[in-house]
């Protein structure tokens, strides 16, 4: 799949998921109902940066959405989870949070917050309760990136 396909799905997916996610019953959605989420939060993969969103962001906001993408330190799980968080304490109101690859586990984990209504996964790892991206990844074959520098690359 090309990146530009990926991202048109992801778009797709977050403005599918905009109008479910004003009648969520978590307590953020409840505080302000009528507003809706207007807040999105967008986490990139291992292999990238926020700029990585760079096509999607412009889009969202066209349609009044207040879009922000993190620059997670990618130095481990926890500074990952903890830079999202300050990304969505930033925000004024509930917040969808965006996730891709790696980004779904960082998600995954900072989800729980109070203002996050909704969890979108592009093209992402979703772990279960007690899973962990070695345990996600496991099944399958290791990447080429991997392969081709005699070693197996960090996984956070």
């Amino acid at each position: 799949m090309k990146v530009s396909q990926t991202y048109r799905i992801g778009l797709i997916a977050i403005a599918g998921f905009l109008p479910a996610a004003t009648f969520h019953t978590g307590r953020a959605a409840q505080a302000n109902p009528p507003q809706g989420v207007r807040n999105i939060v967008i986490v990139h993969g291992a292999w990238a940066d926020g700029s990585s969103w760079s096509k999607v962001i412009p889009l969202l906001q066209a349609k009044g959405l207040h879009v922000v993408a993190v620059q997670n330190p990618l130095t481990s799980l926890a500074d990952d989870v903890a830079a999202t968080k300050r990304a969505i304490a930033s925000q004024d109101g509930p917040v969808l949070l965006v996730g891709h690859s790696y980004g779904g586990v960082v998600i995954t984990e900072a989800g729980n917050d109070p203002r996050v209504v909704g969890l979108v996964y592009v093209a992402a790892l979703a772990p279960s309760e007690g899973e962990s991206v070695a345990s996600v990844t496991k099944p399958f074959p290791p990447t080429p990136l991997g392969s081709e520098s005699g070693r197996t690359p960090k996984v956070f």
